[in-house]
This record gives structure tokens, sequence and C-alpha cells, in this order.
């Protein structure tokens, strides 16, 4: 009898994760992890259709991946349509990955019905290294986020306060289950100047 219960929890709690699913390339350690390391973060299509939010789930995102992960996030950008893969690799930062955010918000309450599918897409073949889905809904205001929400108001403008606490929390369980990259010490002194 305890054994069901116990399964029963566990598939409920399982079901309310807001990580429905993610995978890693089985030869991430051995092809990837020293390669892809400097990454531009593009969010598309617009959350909610709106370019304040759009900036907003990708400064969020490069600023807890670069706090949170080892990757070097060099640039954050936002479009209603997808710009040309090749656009976002190489140049001056030597962008070697794209972390690709798909986000769809949907008003519920006082809230969003939020989905995100992520990949991590390395520069070269466009090959996906890691892809991720989450979601759930999410309440507009985060009593836990409220110096937060007035950091990101202050930069980006009251338009985007109904968003961050949303973004935040749906953002941050996703970009926890990226792998992580291998950093040389001279990475390691560049990573030091990304973190704001």
């Amino acid at each position: 009898m305890t054994r069901p219960l116990l399964f029963l929890v566990l598939t409920l709690s399982a079901g309310c994760s807001i990580v429905k699913r993610y995978s890693v390339v089985d030869d991430w350690a051995t092809v990837d992890r020293a390669k892809v390391k400097r990454l531009a973060v593009l969010v598309q299509p617009l959350p909610d259709g709106n370019e304040k939010a759009g900036e907003l789930f990708a400064r969020i995102a490069r600023r807890y991946v670069n706090m949170k992960r080892d990757f070097l996030v060099k640039q954050e950008k936002f479009a209603a349509t997808a710009p040309e893969f090749a656009t976002l690799c190489g140049g001056d930062d030597a962008i070697e990955g794209v972390l690709l955010l798909t986000p769809t918000l949907t008003k519920k309450g006082a809230g969003f019905e939020i989905e995100v599918k992520a990949a991590l897409k390395r520069c070269g073949d466009g090959r996906a290294s890691w892809t991720a889905e989450a979601g759930g809904s999410f309440p507009s205001k985060d009593e836990q986020l409220v110096e937060l929400t007035k950091t990101y108001v202050g930069e980006l403008g009251a338009e985007v306060e109904p968003y961050v606490a949303p973004a935040m929390n749906v953002l941050r369980p996703v970009l926890d289950t990226l792998p992580q990259p291998q950093l040389s010490e001279q990475d390691q002194d560049e990573k030091i100047g990304l973190v704001d």
C-alpha cells in the first residue's frame, strides 16, 4: 500500500514541474563542452508581441546564464521574426553558439500562462547541443522578486513590470538544466567582466 501511494505522489509532483523535459547531446563532454562557450541569446518571437518583453526575457537570460552557468553570454537579441542564424555567429565577440528562447505567453488572471522552448545551437552547423521545454502559470507579482522587478523597471520602463516575475520564474529552472562548458583560465578571466 505504501509503494503505490509513493508512486502516486511522485507522479503528481513530476506533473507539476516547470521544466517539462530537457536533453543534452551524448557527445557534449567530448565535442561541444570545450568549443561552445561564447553565446548570444536570441528571444524570438517577441513574448506577448511586445518588444520590451522580448528585451526583458533576453536580458534576464543573459544575466542569469552569466551568473549561474559557466558560459560567456556576450549578446542579447530579441526579434519578432528569426534573423539569419549565421549572422548571430562569429563577429567581434567570437560567438560560438546561440541560446534560442521561444516563449509563448497567454494572459491568465493576474498573470500569464507561459511556455518556453529553448535550444543551445552551435555555430557552424546549427546542431542543437541542448534542448528544453518549460511552462506553467505565473502571477505578475512575486513577493520574492520585488527588488528585481524594480531593477528591470528602472532599466527598461514600467511596461515590463507585469512580465518580470513570470519571466524569471520560468527561465530560472529551464536555464538551470543547461550543461556546463569547460572554461580555460583565460575564459574565466574574460567571464569576470560579463557579470553585471
